[in-house]
């Protein structure tokens, strides 16, 4: 697997320097500390840095040819290496991801949706590891830069590539689709995540449905969670589709049968001629679902009966998402790498559900990106809290107050904090004992920092 020289002069834009210094190219990096010798180096202005200036780093590293913006030649004259100079950098690097993908011609899947895309993808792609050599989105690798380095990081070993796909701005789903041209698609469900970019879940679905356009117009086959209804209603657009769900009659039908102690469900699918009952070693409903996205995928693909439940048995929770902690005594749901309204909802309920602990202690943090019905929505959680009769609700956030104040009203015991150290200081002495603790807020609320204290506390 190499890039060649007529490879080079597909790249958008491209223009050539040194042409008789080529050498093919097996790796291509963004990050100059990763450079090994022949590869290529593609100088990324990004928001904290500029890849410009460590393109000098990367030759004396061992890099044989380097992608820079034409506006910056001159100020590489001393460079004996050829040099790429292209329009925009950030598209070039999308179009050599794009190459290289259709060099190593994998079955490439590819994964969106308002929550759940990364555990979808983590469970698929233990599942697929059963009998596939997987590459896979690494973290949230899903952005203009995220899809091409996963597609860059795959090799002639890989047989099957999984990709996730995120966006918060009209145009980045349909702009990694045509980089990855997929030869499956899966909107996980459709929510009020971003809508302060795009506006509404008609705004969202048309941003994430370009994914499905994309795969379908490659001849593709595209995968719908019925129990979505706005996906469920789109259904007809796809002549290739597969409906999945726990509700109606789809394709693949999955129930939950009953729940442990630990919250952990009992899971049945049915479809594609198989049956498959087991334990999903993850909590929540959504992750069911997220679950049973994978497996119909699996089934498409041809997975059998067997290599399912055995994969099933090596998935793991996704730091962040719903990943319960038992420490000494007590134990903690880290549920801290996003929040909106949907997981929200879904976090109270694995809470609601873990009969093993006697108190039952919430700590959240603002819910962000939801524009102007944020207040709003925040003041909504306040119905599930009084359902579930938390022993304490903790809250931080200039949104957070607004729950505060409706929970105050109704005589639950919640306290507010303006400052992290207040709150901080206030889990340090906290007694957990015989508790189970939920941490949920968005990504800029940090809410890790705050769960992370308490894991590292022994009782």
């Amino acid at each position: 697997m190499r890039l060649t020289l007529k490879d080079i002069f597909e790249i958008e834009t491209a223009e050539i320097f040194n042409p008789n210094e080529f050498k093919p190219v097996k790796k291509v990096f963004i990050d100059s500390r990763k450079i090994t010798k022949n590869s290529m180096f593609v100088a990324i202005k990004g928001q904290n840095f500029d890849g410009h200036d460590f393109v000098k780093e990367a030759v004396n590293k061992g890099a044989g040819i380097v992608v820079i913006n034409r506006r910056k030649l001159k100020y590489f004259d001393d460079i004996n290496v050829p040099i790429v100079t292209v329009k925009n950098t950030l598209t070039a690097y999308g179009s050599i991801a794009r190459i290289w993908r259709r060099k190593l011609n994998p079955t490439v899947i590819s994964i969106t949706g308002s929550n759940g895309k990364t555990t979808t993808k983590e469970i698929l792609a233990t599942l697929l590891s059963e009998r596939f050599k997987v590459t896979k989105s690494e973290g949230n690798n899903n952005n203009q830069i995220g899809v091409p380095l996963t597609i860059l990081s795959a090799n002639d070993k890989t047989e099957v590539l999984v990709l996730e796909h995120g966006t918060n701005h009209f145009g980045e789903i349909e702009y990694t689709a045509k980089i990855a041209e997929p030869d499956y698609a899966a909107i996980t469900n459709i929510g009020d995540s971003h809508i302060q970019y795009l506006r509404n879940r008609s705004g969202v679905f048309k941003e994430k449905e370009a994914l499905l356009n994309v795969t379908e117009n490659l001849g593709g086959t595209i995968f719908i969670n019925t129990d979505d209804k706005f996906l469920a209603s789109k259904k007809h657009k796809y002549v290739n589709a597969v409906c999945y769900g726990f509700e109606g009659s789809p394709h693949v039908k999955g129930s939950i049968v009953g729940f442990r102690k630990d919250g952990k469900s009992k899971i049945n699918v049915k479809g594609f001629g198989k049956n498959i009952s087991t334990v999903l070693p993850l909590l929540g409903n959504s992750n069911a679902l997220n679950y049973l996205a994978a497996v119909t995928i699996a089934l498409k693909l041809g997975l059998t009966k067997k290599e399912i439940i055995a994969g099933t048995r090596r998935i793991e929770p996704v730091k962040g998402r719903l990943n319960l902690v038992l420490k000494n005594g007590f134990a903690i749901i880290d549920d801290t790498y996003n929040s909106n309204p949907q997981s929200v909802k879904e976090a109270l309920d694995v809470l609601g559900r873990i009969k093993l602990y006697k108190n039952k202690i919430v700590v959240f943090g603002d819910m962000l990106e939801l524009g102007e019905k944020s207040v709003e929505f925040h003041k909504k959680i306040k119905t599930q809290i009084r359902k579930l009769r938390p022993e304490l609700v903790l809250t931080i956030g200039k949104y957070m107050k607004f729950l505060n104040g409706e929970l105050t009203k109704t005589g639950i015991n919640a306290k507010h904090f303006r400052m992290r150290k207040s709150l901080e200081k206030y889990l340090e002495k906290l007694d957990v004992s015989n508790s189970i603790i939920l941490f949920k807020g968005s990504r800029g609320m940090r809410m890790e920092e705050f769960a992370g204290k308490l894991i590292e506390r022994e009782a």
